[in-house]
């Protein structure tokens, strides 16, 4: 497992606590593992929460008919780099 950058870690303590996964811990989650399916085990209820919460503590929307979806939602470090490149000032 790859080390966990300070925004790879906030981003994952918000993914736990946002989605209430009681048996992992933030420093748990392999930065390059898939969040869906056979990695944490995400469902599309869970995108949407997810998606929620990034929208207000980042302050900008990840929206549901985006392409880029299965890309930016792939993992820990892809999902943080794009909320690196597009979060509010």
């Amino acid at each position: 497992m790859s080390e966990q950058s300070p925004a790879e870690r906030e981003l994952a303590q918000l993914l736990v606590e946002s989605l209430n996964l009681e048996d992992v811990a933030p420093e748990q989650i392999d930065p390059d593992a898939a969040l869906f399916n056979d990695g944490l085990g995400l469902d599309s209820i869970d995108a949407l929460e997810l998606a929620l919460a990034i929208t207000k503590r980042y302050g900008f929307q990840l929206r549901s008919d985006n392409d880029e979806n299965r890309r930016i939602f792939a993992s820990l470090r892809a999902l943080s780099s794009h909320i690196e490149q597009h979060r509010a000032a």
